[in-house]
């Protein structure tokens, strides 16, 4: 019997998630071909994008068989709006169905493309979460190439909003020397509560192997400042974690900043639960057994 797949909580990796499903609709490289990815330690992962056209026939079944309604996150290791969706639909087509039967929504995205589906998913209890790592369009492009600009997203975080659908950011990843500047980080963190946004999450850089011999090739001058201040950090499950001092003082920095702005906070597998004050992914706003798990 084919049921959704629950989410993979990686505990040594510092994963703080409620249980949950997961459903990536497409496979391969991400179209938004961002420099930064993680998902590309992951064999399946890499290489051209996908399309997942068989879910379109077995999301039914999925859905259908499995009874406990647990939000279903869309998704974790490539974007569910990603550019062949307007042409494949795979993911309206998952969220169809996911919807009948009555399921939560975490959609995880930084395409505008969502909006086309806002009358679709708040039929059910939903949040989506936009992510945002800068205002500069500058550093968006060489960074997040075939993204959507950061004025597109903010604007489709307004649309969210006005739908009355809860909405997150997910400031993600911050890396040293490119958008770790505080004054920076408060014009985001202003933007974001003025348009209504309820959470920030935040996580700092985690390259994958192969990350700094790719990024010497593009700017070999931050690829040294880079590999230097991670030169004492750690590997853990695969990815190279700034040294624990170092990133604690960015994200209390941080979450000092979010908290300016009323809003709430929560970091992302970085070893400091207790910074939190709600659940690290936005699911919140969407579930409906919370109570069986605080």
């Amino acid at each position: 019997m084919t049921k959704l797949p629950l989410f993979n909580i990686a505990k040594r990796g510092f994963c703080t998630c409620l249980p949950k499903y997961n459903l990536n609709t497409y496979l391969g490289r991400c179209g938004h071909k961002c420099i930064y990815c993680y998902a590309v330690k992951f064999p399946s992962f890499t290489g051209p994008t996908i399309p997942r056209l068989k879910l379109i026939d077995q999301i039914e079944d999925m859905a259908k068989n499995t009874k406990l309604k647990l939000p279903v996150m869309l998704s974790d290791c490539t974007d569910p709006y990603q550019p062949l969706e307007r042409k494949y639909q795979i993911t309206r087509k998952c969220l169809e169905s996911l919807v009948k039967y009555d399921f939560p929504l975490l959609i995880v995205t930084k395409s505008d493309l969502v909006v086309r589906d806002i009358n679709l998913i708040k039929q059910v209890p939903s949040v989506i979460s936009i992510t945002i790592t800068t205002l500069n369009e500058e550093k968006a492009r060489f960074w997040e190439p075939n993204a959507p600009s950061p004025t597109r997203r903010l604007k489709t975080l307004e649309r969210i909003v006005d739908a009355g659908i809860p909405a997150t950011a997910r400031i993600d990843p911050i890396i040293p020397f490119v958008n770790d500047d505080l004054t920076e980080f408060r014009e985001l963190v202003l933007e974001l509560a003025e348009i209504g946004v309820k959470q920030v999450t935040a996580s700092t850089f985690k390259p994958v192997r192969g990350f700094f011999q790719t990024l010497k090739t593009l700017d070999s001058t931050l690829y040294k400042k880079l590999s230097q201040i991670y030169s004492d950090g750690e590997w853990i499950l695969g990815y190279k974690y700034l040294n624990i001092e170092k990133r604690r003082k960015i994200i209390e920095k941080v979450r000092q900043i979010v908290l300016d702005y009323g809003l709430n906070f929560s970091s992302c597998r970085e070893g400091f639960p207790e910074l939190n004050t709600t659940i690290c992914d936005g699911t919140k706003y969407c579930r409906k057994l919370l109570t069986e798990y605080t």
